[in-house]
């Protein structure tokens, strides 16, 4: 795939469960499981705990991509939190969309303590989305990367 936007390094920002998705971060990292070095981790103790507001500030703070990552149904810690993660993303899709946000930028996803490479997949899919998309029009520096004319060309 060509480099559409030539430079681009998009900015990830993971808001992960303690008891699963963050242990599987930590399993991809001990078994040497390759991921974007660009995701940024906020370890949460459940993915019920990412209240909209935080999600809406990782994008006017620059970050091109959020991933919200909880347990997987019926394994939460906390019983329904990753339930209740999900009814709220509702509505953090609808300010995203008021925002202009893309909707490819956020993600709502579970992923289990035991799943190295399934979180490290995640991350790689989000990754290369990012790029097709470009920068965020929050991004401070977003204008100096403009598509390239191989592209526009096509």
């Amino acid at each position: 795939m060509p480099d559409i936007y030539p430079g681009f390094e998009p900015r990830i920002l993971a808001f992960t469960c303690n008891w699963c998705s963050y242990a599987a971060a930590d399993l991809a990292g001990t078994a040497r499981v390759q991921y974007p070095a660009s995701l940024r981790i906020i370890r949460v103790m459940c993915s019920v705990m990412v209240h909209p507001s935080l999600v809406i500030e990782a994008f006017e703070r620059g970050a091109d991509g959020v991933l919200v990552m909880g347990c997987h149904p019926g394994e939460c810690y906390y019983q329904d939190g990753n339930q209740k993660a999900k009814a709220r993303s509702v509505a953090i899709e609808e300010v995203l969309a008021i925002m202009g946000i893309e909707p490819e930028r956020y993600r709502l996803v579970w992923c289990s303590s035991a799943e190295a490479e399934g979180f490290a997949c995640l991350v790689r899919e989000t990754d290369e989305a990012l790029r097709v998309i470009g920068p965020s029009k929050y991004r401070k520096d977003a204008s100096k990367y403009s598509k390239s004319e191989l592209i526009q060309c096509l």
